[in-house]
């Protein structure tokens, strides 16, 4: 299926995820994110705020500040994304596209971010993500650094076996589901020893 067909099938699912569902399920997807391995090591988290029922990051918020994380969101700046720091939900403003986005000033190249949680509007079991369209996060996934691992969290029904793909497109290391925990790519060094990832 084209990306275009796809996408406008995926949104119309999504936007349908009665208020109830789409809570319960975010919280199970972001229980499992923060179960991770490669979470707990991490010591800066770059999210999303959340818009069309996405899944939800509040709780991943509160997880990272409680374990002394540094946490950036978003900002769009021209054609760019801009990270910056925030320490409370109440830093957020409506921006462009009605989406919340930072006020402060402290920001950061994405690369230098250990983790970059990226909305998604479905992803592949190889990794892949298919997004807007607009391209903000293509550019923002080209920028990562060496140790940078992107990262996207969708429902279980987000996940298709195979997704259209370009050479250049940038592979999510990491997707987590209600259910699924999928690693295609590289984890934090420490993963190869004794810790146990879930």
């Amino acid at each position: 299926m084209p990306k275009t067909s796809l996408r406008k099938t995926m949104l119309a699912r999504r936007r349908a995820l009665e208020a109830e569902a789409c809570y319960s399920s975010s919280l199970k997807v972001q229980q499992r994110f923060v179960d991770t391995a490669e979470f707990l090591q991490a010591r800066s988290v770059g999210l999303y705020s959340s818009i069309l029922n996405e899944v939800f990051t509040e709780e991943i918020f509160k997880s990272a500040r409680t374990a002394g994380k540094s946490i950036f969101y978003p900002r769009v700046e021209g054609e760019s994304l801009t990270f910056i720091a925030v320490a409370d939900p109440g830093e957020l403003r409506p921006g462009a596209f009605g989406i919340l986005e930072p006020v402060g000033r402290e920001g950061r190249n994405a690369g230098e971010i250990d983790l970059i949680v990226v909305p998604g509007i479905a992803f592949d079991w190889t990794g892949h993500r298919l997004g807007f369209g607009q391209g903000y996060y293509d550019r923002v996934l080209r920028e990562l650094g060496p140790e940078a691992i992107p990262v996207g969290l969708g429902f279980d029904w987000q996940v298709v076996e195979k997704l259209p793909n370009e050479p250049h497109d940038i592979r999510m290391h990491l997707i987590v589901t209600e259910t699924e925990t999928i690693r295609s790519g590289k984890t934090f060094p420490a993963l190869t020893g004794n810790f146990d990832p879930k």
